[in-house]
């Protein structure tokens, strides 16, 4: 996994006990591994355990494959894997508990005043269910905003911390549905995995298996979009958040209701809303990613001004394919720890680029220098790998030059190489504007000294600090 180093944690000498960070992981993993044993208990108790292993074996198939989604969606500037461990164990045990506990006394009690049991099981579905699963998967998405937010810093990761925590919560419910679907196949007679169980796996994994996810998402845009908005409009952070969340809910509601819409209402719920709200977004999230590579783009040549960084890096690391084949280079040349290398130097680089935007938006934190010198601290020190990878992969995929066009293309008299049009603008692997964007070089003035032979570190700084042993 590539990630930059961390961010300095201050060290207290009188803190109290339970305030110290392996106490805090400590009681986060008890709870989680406390509530995967209750759910499984509960779950096994309800499926059996044939139907459990059945369910187990049926709804782990699409948890790969939304991972990789939600990871390749992250691979602009990738977050750290503890924090989609954390968001999958969450949704699979504590909002999946939170859900089965409180679905069933709602629903029991909503039986119990009505004396409608028919009834009390579509107010579960339509009302009760979204209300509480979302908000239970929600609360992973605030959990992270809230103590890991120098993680999260835009759409894209708000998108992939609610849609990883929908798979978790999404593979536990599909273990308690297809196992007891599985029962009820071995109660009828037929052996092995039948009719309902068929169906069950079809709708479900096959159809659908994007249907938490896409739910949960609208809560990760609202977080993300809130991200993008900080350090000002403090009622429409907090606001947004809320919107995402109520969206989430109402989708979900109309999901589970579609049963209610006739025979084919669940067909023309999925043809007409589902797929098409997929669609949409799925395009949202890749635009959004593409905006990414180009704020790398933008904002690196500064760097490259003030030495930290060779003229064809901004290019390379604009280019998810650049990237890819820079890493191809280091692993021929400098085996696996070189493609690490110029991966943790991709993901530095990225975020110096997203720190820096922020910066000249002003909604950078009070610890802005302080990061950023840790980040160009962190790539001076991988330089020696790194560059050299970027540098052949900037120049193998850079566009070609433009051909001239022959004088006799516009017969007798042409103005020049280019025909008679004035001479294009030189766009090779910087863009139009050259390595330093729309508005030229910076200023000499910047805070940054170029790196020498002689003083290789800015004499505004000391040198980077050693990392690891």
């Amino acid at each position: 996994m590539a990630t930059c180093p961390p961010y300095p944690t201050p060290v207290h000498r009188h803190t109290h006990w339970w305030q110290r960070p392996w106490v805090r992981y400590a009681a986060l993993i008890t709870l989680l591994a406390l509530s995967g044993l209750v759910i499984l208990a509960l779950v096994r108790e309800q499926t059996g355990t044939q139907g459990f292993l059945v369910g187990l074996g049926l709804a782990v198939l699409p948890v790969p494959l939304l991972i990789a989604a939600f990871r390749w969606l992250d691979r602009v500037d990738p977050g750290p894997w503890r924090n989609l461990l954390f968001c999958f164990a969450w949704g699979a045990c504590a909002a999946a508990l939170i859900a089965i506990v409180a679905n069933s006394f709602a629903t029991r009690w909503i039986a119990t005043a009505t004396a409608d049991p028919t009834s009390a099981d579509t107010w579960g579905a339509t009302v009760i269910a979204p209300v509480v699963e979302e908000s239970a998967k929600a609360a992973a998405v605030l959990l992270v905003f809230l103590f890991r937010r120098r993680d999260f810093t835009g759409l894209v990761d708000g998108v992939v911390v609610a849609g990883v925590t929908a798979t978790g919560f999404a593979f536990t419910e599909n273990i308690l549905y297809l196992g007891t679907a599985f029962g009820t196949d071995q109660l009828t007679g037929d052996s092995g995995i039948a009719s309902v169980t068929a169906a069950t796996f079809f709708v479900r994994v096959v159809m659908s298996p994007f249907a938490h996810p896409l739910f949960t998402v609208l809560t990760g845009i609202g977080f993300g979009i809130a991200a993008l908005s900080a350090g000002r409009h403090r009622l429409r952070r907090s606001l947004l958040p809320l919107g995402g969340l109520l969206l989430a809910m109402g989708m979900h509601a109309l999901w589970n209701g579609s049963a209610a819409f006739g025979d084919y209402g669940f067909f023309a719920v999925y043809a007409a809303f589902m797929v098409p709200s997929f669609g949409l977004l799925t395009w949202l999230v890749i635009w959004t990613r593409q905006r990414e590579l180009g704020t790398v783009r933008a904002e690196l040549p500064a760097y490259v001004a003030a030495g930290w960084l060779t003229p064809a890096e901004p290019y390379a690391l604009g280019s998810m394919r650049a990237r890819r084949v820079a890493r191809q280079y280091a692993r021929r040349h400098a085996g696996k720890e070189g493609a690490r290398a110029v991966a943790r130097y991709e993901a530095c680089a990225t975020s110096v680029a997203f720190l820096r935007q922020r910066g000249r938006r002003g909604r950078a934190g009070a610890d802005f220098a302080v990061r950023e010198r840790e980040l160009l601290d962190a790539l001076w020190h991988l330089r020696g790998v790194a560059r050299p990878a970027l540098e052949y992969a900037a120049r193998a995929t850079a566009p070609p030059a433009p051909r001239p066009v022959p004088p006799w293309v516009y017969g007798y008299r042409a103005p020049g190489p280019y025909g008679p049009a004035p001479a294009p603008a030189p766009y090779g692997p910087y863009g139009p504007y050259g390595p330093y964007g729309p508005y030229g070089p910076p200023s000499p003035h910047s805070p940054y000294a170029p790196p020498t032979p002689q003083a290789p570190y800015a004499p505004h700084y000391p040198p980077p600090r050693p990392y690891g042993p």
